[in-house]
C-alpha cells in the first residue's frame, strides 16, 4: 500500500464528512491533477469543473469569455459548481476564479471542504506556459498577470478550510499533505 492510500484509510471513515472535497487557487497551481490523484486516493469520483462548464455549452472556457465576457462566465461557473456539489461528487476541482466570486465560495464553504493550492509565481509561469488555453493569460504578460492576480485573490482563498502549499514538488506529495490534512479537518 502506497503512503496516500495509508493516510486515506484514516480518512475514509469520515469520508469528509459526506462534503465534497473542491479544490481552489490559481490556474496552473495543480488542482485537476492532484484533484485525480485525491479521488483515487480516497475511492471517491472527481470532477472538473471548466470541463463540466465546457461540456454543458458545447463551447471552449476562451469562446465563452470572447463571446460574452468573464461576469457572464462567472454566473454560469457558479450554477455549474453549485449542480456538481448537489450531485455529490467527491472531489471537485474549481476554476481560478470561481471561489473570489462570493456567492460561489459561500456555497462551497458551506456545503464543501474548500482546500487552496497555492504555489509561487515561477512555477505557476512555468506550468500556464504548458497550454495557450488560459484566456486570462492573454491580455499581456503571463507573470505579471498571475502575480497581479495572485494578489488580488489570495484574501478570498485565505477563507478555505484548507491551505496546502505545492509549489514545484510531485504532485503525489501534495496529495500526501492533503490527506493529512483532512484526517484532522472535522
Amino acid at each position: 500500500m502506497n503512503n496516500a492510500n495509508s493516510s486515506a484509510k484514516g480518512f475514509e471513515t469520515a469520508s469528509a464528512t459526506a462534503r465534497p472535497i473542491v479544490l481552489v487557487g490559481l490556474m496552473g497551481v495543480g488542482k485537476t491533477t492532484v484533484g485525480r490523484r485525491l479521488a483515487n486516493a480516497l475511492d471517491v469520483d472527481f470532477i472538473d469543473a471548466d470541463e463540466e462548464i465546457e461540456r454543458a455549452a458545447d463551447r471552449s472556457i476562451s469562446e465563452i469569455f470572447a463571446a460574452h465576457g468573464e461576469a457572464y462566465f462567472r454566473a454560469g461557473e457558479r450554477r455549474v459548481i453549485a449542480r456538481l456539489m448537489e450531485e455529490g461528487h467527491g472531489v471537485i476541482a474549481t476554476g481560478g476564479g470561481a471561489f473570489v466570486d462570493g456567492e460561489t465560495r459561500t456555497l462551497v464553504l458551506e456545503k464543501g471542504i474548500a482546500v487552496w493550492l497555492d504555489c509561487d509565481i515561477d512555477t505557476l509561469v512555468e506550468r500556464t506556459s504548458r497550454k495557450d488555453t488560459r484566456p486570462l493569460l492573454k491580455t499581456g504578460d503571463p507573470r505579471t498577470i498571475l502575480r497581479d492576480l495572485k494578489e488580488l485573490r489570495s484574501a478570498a482563498y485565505a477563507q478555505a478550510h484548507i491551505h496546502i502549499v505545492t509549489d514545484d514538488g510531485p504532485h503525489e506529495a501534495t496529495v500526501e499533505k492533503l490527506l493529512k490534512e483532512l484526517s484532522g479537518w472535522q
